[in-house]
């Protein structure tokens, strides 16, 4: 006779077929052990979820393999997208540039993401897996440390998951000898040019942050004259933007000692490019004479006297654009003119030595004879007030000597870049001629690469990626700046150089007995590190850099 007490507590055949997460074990760990070790970006909800999904109980045993089967796709996409690797948006935005990649290198591209020694610690960790498996039933520990990743979520960006903290930045925020506060956003104070950072670093505050920057940058413009003065002197004004040149590359090429860098007048130590893609790079340098805008609005339409060159065509420069390649990848010359508002002829090209072919294939010119052009063309006539934009990419990843497909080797690179441009400047000193020359580079090169990219991916403006040398020399001046370089060490972007540009836009500078160079760099706008992509924002946040991918939520950027 059956014992009624014994059905009653007998389990119903549904919960009897609890099958643990089996191989799908090794997933997590591996996913945690990336997570430990800072290299993902991870989305506790999302990953709980999936697991959910693989633990219930199916009674049908081919339904479990039809299970097994759905998840590996949801499982590998759930993967990516915990990963830095850029999203399906990015790619997608993208796929007419990547189509332009030469097949070399985008077989470099993908070898770069492979990490031998990532590959040896997973193979260690799925041994360790499988020997531990033997006896310990591992779904119990991977689903508690889940379940206790999902807890510690609640606590937000405050709490950092990965070893020694929060990364730490070094960028400084406030204070300073910038200039007097010249806004308030929505009521919020703002110091020295620059929003107060004082509220906690959640996702809702980073986000109020952000949304009173662009308030308070949209208010903030450089004043140019009018008109010049009856006794102003012409010069002439040289804008040279290179690509792929930041701090972080100069210093890994081990070229910080070159002698270029004591040639400057004025150096930015802390300049932001705030993108870190050449196209917003240049639009951004031309709009200069305005407070940043969003990269949004980077392509709406903005008031004439946002534009650089048009302020200085106002005032009777010659407008010209010069690149030492041909601008047509990633539609770049279409973007200066439709965005930039740089309507300029583009200067002879015809017979210019090429020195490198681009990741595409394209010719990339010879900088010192791109340079020389420049120095036999209009603006030698005298008396002549031109303002000349520059465009230069030997430096970009992925370009190569000719019959070679392997990506030439950065510091020969740079080297020899460097060395022309002190080449080009020994000359333009000799000429007499008056020049203000402003180097502003588009963005690093990521030479390095870091735990969020791999070298040469730029996806996210990280801050050794956006943090460039901009500089200033001027040439012909009746009284030259002496010794060392005038270092600027607040936090800067374009407003700056607009503001440096129209400070000596009267050209009397270079004819003055003595030249107050410390007023001439005193109370320049000082600008909050924000740097944006088209689905990546990166912000220095109470001196820490943030990150915020796709509207997601804000999380530290592990160092």
């Amino acid at each position: 006779m059956t014992n009624p007490t014994q059905t009653a507590l007998s389990p119903s055949p549904f919960w009897q077929y609890w099958r643990g997460l089996a191989g799908w074990n090794f997933y997590f760990l591996a996913k945690f052990a990336l997570l430990w070790a800072g290299y993902l970006n991870f989305h506790a909800l999302q990953n709980l979820v999936f697991m959910a999904f693989l633990l219930l109980p199916l009674p049908n045993r081919k339904l479990h393999r039809l299970r097994h089967w759905i998840a590996i796709p949801v499982g590998i996409a759930l993967f990516w997208h915990d990963t830095w690797l850029p999203g399906p948006e990015s790619i997608m935005s993208q796929g007419s540039q990547l189509a332009g990649f030469s097949m070399d290198y985008v077989i470099d591209l993908v070898t770069r993401f492979i990490n031998w020694q990532m590959i040896g610690l997973f193979f260690v960790l799925l041994v360790a897996w499988m020997f531990i498996s033997q006896w310990l039933r591992v779904t119990i520990f991977v689903v508690g440390i889940m379940v206790w990743l999902n807890l510690i979520t609640l606590v937000g960006p405050n709490f950092s998951l990965f070893p020694g903290g929060q990364p730490t930045g070094t960028v400084t925020t406030t204070g300073g000898t910038a200039a007097a506060t010249v806004a308030t956003a929505n009521a919020k104070p703002v110091v020295g040019d620059i929003p107060a950072q004082t509220e906690p670093p959640t996702s809702a505050n980073l986000n109020a942050w952000l949304s009173s920057f662009y308030a308070a940058e949209d208010k903030r413009q450089t004043t140019f004259p009018s008109a010049l003065p009856a006794d102003a002197q012409p010069f002439e004004l040289l804008v040279i933007n290179i690509c792929s040149l930041s701090w972080d590359d100069i210093e890994a090429a081990g070229l910080m000692q070159h002698p270029l860098w004591s040639h400057f007048d004025i150096v930015f130590k802390h300049f932001n490019s705030a993108t870190s893609y050449s196209g917003p790079a240049a639009i951004r340098l031309l709009r200069a004479s305005c407070g940043q805008p969003s990269h949004t609005n980077l392509y709406s339409p903005a008031g004439k006297q946002c534009y650089l060159f048009d302020n200085l065509a106002a005032l009777g420069f010659k407008e010209q654009l010069m690149l030492g390649h041909n601008g047509v990848f990633g539609d770049f010359l279409k973007e200066l003119r439709n965005y930039g508002d740089m309507q300029a002829p583009l200067m002879d090209q015809k017979g210019l030595p090429v020195n490198l072919l681009g990741f595409d294939g394209s010719p990339v010119y010879d900088d010192l004879a791109v340079l020389n052009r420049w120095m036999d063309g209009e603006g030698k006539q005298e008396g002549a007030r031109t303002a000349t934009f520059l465009n230069i990419l030997p430096l970009h990843d992925g370009n190569h000597f000719a019959g070679q497909s392997k990506t030439a080797d950065y510091k020969v690179r740079a080297q020899k870049l460097f060395d022309e441009l002190d080449t080009f400047f020994t000359e333009l000193e000799k000429s007499g001629r008056k020049v203000m020359v402003v180097v502003a580079p588009e963005h690093g090169g990521a030479l390095k690469g870091d735990k969020m990219q791999v070298s040469g991916l730029r996806d996210i403006p990280s801050p050794n990626i956006t943090n460039v040398p901009a500089a200033i020399k001027f040439f012909g001046m009746k009284a030259p700046h002496q010794g060392a370089s005038i270092e600027i060490d607040q936090p800067s972007s374009y407003l700056a150089i607009s503001e440096l540009v129209a400070r000596a836009v009267d050209g009397k500078m270079f004819t003055e007995d003595t030249v107050d160079w410390e007023k001439y760099t005193a109370g320049l706008p000082q600008t909050a590190p924000v740097s944006e992509n088209s689905n990546a924002i990166v912000i220095q946040y109470q001196g820490k850099p943030y990150v915020r991918l796709n509207g997601g939520d804000w999380v530290p950027y592990p160092q």
